[in-house]
């Protein structure tokens, strides 16, 4: 197999990634795909109490386990399989169980942060931004947080307050920099994603 094609998808926290994500899975359906959340990569909590989890920032680099990333990503590339973890946002802290991630033609990586760390971006070959009003991130991040991770209202303002909107300004909105594309998605995100999955196209028409 040539070597994989490693889209990274970054942007605030509920600007839309994981749906650009998915629109992008679903125009390569025919082709040999596997998406890796950047979320699964935070570092294990079972030492910690809830209270302490709790606590944690996050939306801070330093939350990631970069180096487990970095790793799989590079076995993936050299056609070998991973054992990639798995994040239970609930407990808050890594699951007990694995995923067997065989390698592929695409490898898209969905995460906030992706584009922060330089040894990531250099594995990638095409790197992605979406943008959204932060106010409409936050709306969608409450109706997530609740409906899905079973946080309650006042946990997701407080924790937007101290640790998601000062680091998406300290860290995220400045990864956009090294972006190739960036995707508005206040409204519509539908012209930026079709020109990305004809790029992807033309370059696995190339390989």
């Amino acid at each position: 197999m040539n070597r994989s094609i490693i889209i990274a998808v970054a942007g605030g926290s509920a600007s839309g990634k994981t749906t650009v994500v998915n629109e992008i899975r679903d125009a390569l359906a025919n082709e040999d795909i596997v998406i890796i959340k950047h979320d699964d990569y935070y570092r294990d909590q079972s030492d910690k109490t809830m209270e302490e989890r709790k606590r944690t920032n996050y939306d801070h680099p330093s939350s990631l386990e970069n180096e487990l990333l970095i790793q799989h990503l590079k076995e993936l590339l050299k056609g070998n399989s991973i054992n990639k973890p798995n994040y239970d946002f609930v407990e808050q802290t890594r699951s007990k169980e694995y995923t067997l991630v065989n390698p592929a033609k695409v490898i898209i990586l969905d995460g906030i942060l992706v584009l922060e760390d330089e040894r990531i971006r250099e594995l990638c070959d095409i790197k992605v931004f979406v943008e959204c009003d932060e106010d409409l991130r936050l709306i969608r991040r409450i109706k997530r947080d609740m409906v899905e991770r079973g946080r309650d209202f006042d946990h997701i303002i407080e924790q937007y307050l101290t640790s998601v909107k000062p680091m998406y300004h300290a860290f995220v909105s400045p990864s956009k920099r090294y972006a190739d594309v960036l995707i508005p998605n206040d409204f519509s995100h539908t012209v930026g994603v079709d020109l990305l999955i004809e790029k992807i196209k033309s370059i696995l028409r190339k390989k």
